[in-house]
């Protein structure tokens, strides 16, 4: 199956959109082929402010009208206490808003960007996706990561090299509570990391530590330059490391 049969099949959709790489593409595919698309995007903590704006730049682009959706996160107990099912919970709140927001807006059917790559097996929360009836057209299709890539290249998306961007909860060790100065201090740390030319990483935190996950290609250079990154993140985060499970990768 096409995208363009799915749209076809599902010509009045509403669409989970984060600004990433795999919705940004599904986006132009709904315009391209839905009879109409509703464009919805939640903002919440676990956002950091840039996804927002690459949301609007390019729903604005496609010429989209894009409706934000406030998601209390850090209000939900199952969320913030970090167990191994958190994914779950956050999903299921997320989404209901979604839900809820597109029957009131007529739309029979929502729709996410996962794509054919994404492990359905120990991922929570795909199982919240599964249990609200959300449709997810990239995966039921066969497009993995690299073919959203490529098309949006072709296509000229700014998104097609954007790196994925998991949600700030990651950061949070497993276990740990997940509070909105956490949060935060991560969002910062990554801000700065940003500005030095920095991509595609990860600032992880436990116990107050910050770590940090360098790609193997920046690893070394990051090692060089650790005592500046220390200085810049030394608002956020006393003690800053590098993960040194990448170091055997960099060599």
């Amino acid at each position: 199956m096409e995208l363009k049969d799915f749209f076809a099949a599902h010509p009045r959709a509403a669409l989970a959109f984060s600004g990433g790489a795999d919705s940004a593409y599904l986006l132009w595919a709904g315009r391209q082929w839905a009879r109409e698309l509703g464009v919805y995007c939640v903002r919440s903590a676990f956002q950091p402010d840039f996804e927002l704006r690459d949301a609007q730049r390019l729903a604005a682009a496609l010429g989209a009208e894009l409706r934000v959706i406030e998601a209390d996160v850090l209000g939900c107990e199952e969320i913030v206490r970090n167990a191994p099912d958190r994914c779950y919970h956050c999903k299921h709140r997320v989404f209901s808003l979604i839900c809820e927001q597109a029957r009131r807006d007529g739309y029979p059917v929502v729709i996410d960007g996962t794509n054919a790559d994404d492990p359905a097996e120990d991922r929570p929360g795909m199982r919240a996706l599964e249990e609200m009836g959300v449709l997810s057209p990239l995966r039921l299709c066969g497009l993995k990561k690299s073919d959203v890539r490529a098309r949006s290249r072709e296509i000229g998306l700014f998104t097609a090299d954007k790196p994925a961007y998991a949600c700030l909860a990651t950061r949070v060790r497993v276990g740990e509570r997940i509070t909105a100065d956490t949060l935060r201090r991560v969002e910062r740390s990554e801000e700065q990391l940003f500005d030095m030319g920095y991509s595609d990483f990860r600032v992880r935190t436990a116990g107050g530590r910050a770590t940090l996950q360098l790609v193997e290609g920046q690893w070394e250079r990051g090692r060089e330059e650790l005592e500046e990154i220390r200085h810049r993140l030394a608002p956020y985060f006393a003690c800053v490391e590098l993960d040194e499970t990448r170091r055997e990768k960099s060599r």
